[in-house]
């Protein structure tokens, strides 16, 4: 799937618009066939509602779009060939993102590396070791361009390859003196991504929202140093919702910037002490089969944390997949199987991009999948297998 320019702005539009998040995005686009459509429906809805809300006006969206393009940046949406599929496959992906730099590096493997920002000098240490060693072995490093670990695994994976997520806007670096290593990143053929819009400061509540799309990027993530109340820990708690794997690094008791790690350590995260430990875990995942993660699982995982004032249109009936532009039908208007003389007809229709966990789908269609890091790799169907490796496919 392509936008044209149309819907691309279209997609800007809404997904800006007040009391529109990822959520509601879905299912407004679920709703109505396309973003257009429902920008039209839009103020209606609100108005059923008894509360006005403004909808993001078509040259607002245009000044955004040659404001990034002046930066660099250019917009990608769910389902298009730059969009990473590791975060499309998760519940609360972005509809949009904006990028600078080169997408390719959004299409190897990667995994985050993130700590404390007061972090050790024994902590930088091994965080750069760790950062150096992974990006050898091919791995692409993403972090969230904090001071302390999150700097210092960037600048050790500059030459094999890093991506660096943003809580604000391309024009509003945080922290400011990061400004530089931005360059370096954009330099050396790393990427920088950012959810929010051109110009937004970046607010408290906007580092979690940018933390899940750390890990929602990544296979795994290793958390090297955090207090107990530390941002790592919500990347971790977003890893382990998403399906993902989470490493952390041991530390003294004695040490407050080790309480968390060792906490996720007996909470039964993968013990990191070396980059072989990583890759033990990555590898299988990366090159070769992989285990099954077990589809029943992902029904127990706690339901994402909401970090948007987002208004549910359409709290009367659930979303359950997104339609690509242009519109397409939802799944559940798709027979879940075919009667045993019908012809075949689509089952299980992902063509666009994929708002919520693909084994939920599988299930809800009654058929059993195999899911890896919350990407459909295969399905049996009538005593078939369909293999795919990826998280969008079309079953006919």
């Amino acid at each position: 799937m392509t936008l044209s320019d149309a819907q691309r702005l279209d997609w800007l539009r809404l997904i800006r618009s007040e009391g529109v998040g990822p959520r509601t995005f879905r299912g407004l686009v679920n709703k109505f066939g396309g973003a257009g459509p429902a920008l039209k429906a839009l103020p209606g809805l609100a108005k059923a509602r008894g509360k006005p809300i403004r909808v993001t006006t078509k040259a607002e969206a245009e000044r955004e779009i040659a404001a990034a393009a002046r930066l660099g940046a250019r917009f990608v949406a769910m389902g298009e060939p730059d969009y990473p599929l590791p975060l499309q496959a998760t519940a609360d992906a972005p509809p949009l993102i904006s990028l600078r730099g080169d997408a390719a590096c959004l299409r190897r493997p990667a995994v985050a590396i993130v700590g404390s920002r007061n972090a050790s000098a024994a902590g930088l240490t091994f965080t750069e070791r760790l950062s150096h060693a992974l990006g050898a072995e091919g791995m692409v490093i993403v972090s969230g361009l904090a001071r302390g670990v999150d700097a210092r695994a960037h600048k050790a994976a500059l030459a094999t390859g890093t991506v660096a997520v943003l809580a604000g806007g391309h024009d509003r670096i945080y922290p400011s003196e990061h400004e530089e290593l931005v360059a370096r990143i954009l330099d050396n053929g790393g990427a920088v991504v950012a959810e929010m819009p051109i110009g937004w400061e970046p607010r408290g509540r906007d580092f979690p929202r940018r933390n899940r799309i750390i890990s929602g990027l990544s296979l795994g993530t290793v958390v090297v140093e955090a207090a107990r109340r530390s941002g790592s820990l919500i990347t971790a708690r977003f890893a382990l919702e998403q399906g993902r794997e989470v490493f952390a690094v041991p530390g003294s008791p004695l040490d407050p910037r080790a309480e968390g790690t060792n906490d996720l350590i007996r909470d039964g995260a993968t013990l990191c002490a070396a980059p072989e430990h990583v890759m033990a875990v990555l590898a299988p995942l990366i090159g070769g089969p992989a285990p099954d993660t077990g589809a029943e699982d992902a029904a127990d995982r706690p339901e994402p944390a909401l970090y948007w004032d987002e208004i549910d249109f359409s709290a009367e009936e659930p979303v359950t997949a997104m339609a690509a532009e242009p519109a397409q039908r939802p799944l559940d208007e798709a027979p879940a199987r075919p009667g045993p003389r019908e012809e075949r007809t689509i089952l299980l229709e992902l063509r666009g991009p994929s708002p919520v966990p693909v084994d939920a789908l599988a299930r809800q269609a009654g058929m059993p999948a195999r899911v890896v890091q919350g990407l459909l790799m295969e399905l049996e169907l009538d005593g078939k297998i369909w293999r795919h490796p990826g998280g969008a496919v079309s079953l006919r």
